[in-house]
């Protein structure tokens, strides 16, 4: 195990590359506590790093999802509030992974968020992320399925392939 910061293990390298994301997570999946300190690496102020930190965060969602109940609010306000396309991707996954385990507060507000990223945000990634999620949350939704609707219909003229393709295959699962 490293003595190094969690800051100074993400910093560096590629800026498409992982880094040392996997050893990060190995160490907070052998001690726990340092989740937050993982968590913390949101505020940095070097990009990569955030990247990184929500790769982080979005593999110990998908083994140790109940230790993230407790980082649910800031997720849904600190993250949320990021303008970075990589922490609004990881939300759209995050809070799909999460969704069973938030409050319906936490819920609805997740859901607020990422209303917001579908119908503003232009990154494709965030874009595809978020019409899965609230593609499946809006089977059970109407209301939600009413309003995303609209949005799918514009999006599948998006000029972007892949946007396109998701929006049309989000579309036909809910109509």
């Amino acid at each position: 195990m490293s003595d190094e910061s969690f800051e100074m293990m993400l910093t560096g390298g590629h800026l498409n590359s992982l880094g040392r994301t996997v050893e990060v997570v190995e160490i907070v999946l052998a001690d726990p506590a340092r989740l937050a300190e993982l968590y913390a690496c949101y505020g940095s102020d070097d990009a990569v790093v955030r990247l990184r930190t929500s790769s982080g965060i979005k593999r110990i969602s998908r083994v140790k999802p109940e230790w993230l109940v407790p980082y649910i609010d800031r997720l849904l306000t600190e993250v949320a509030a990021l303008d970075q396309a990589s922490a609004q991707w990881t939300l759209a996954d995050l809070f799909a992974t999460l969704a069973p385990l938030m409050s319906a507060t936490q819920r609805n507000q997740a859901e607020a968020v990422l209303k917001r990223n579908l119908a503003n945000h232009t990154d494709w990634i965030v874009l595809n992320q978020t019409m899965k999620t609230l593609g499946a949350w809006a089977k059970e939704d109407a209301a939600l399925r009413h309003w995303l609707v609209l949005h799918l219909e514009r999006l599948s003229g998006d000029g972007r392939k892949s946007v396109a393709k998701t929006a049309q295959k989000t579309l036909n699962t809910l109509t």
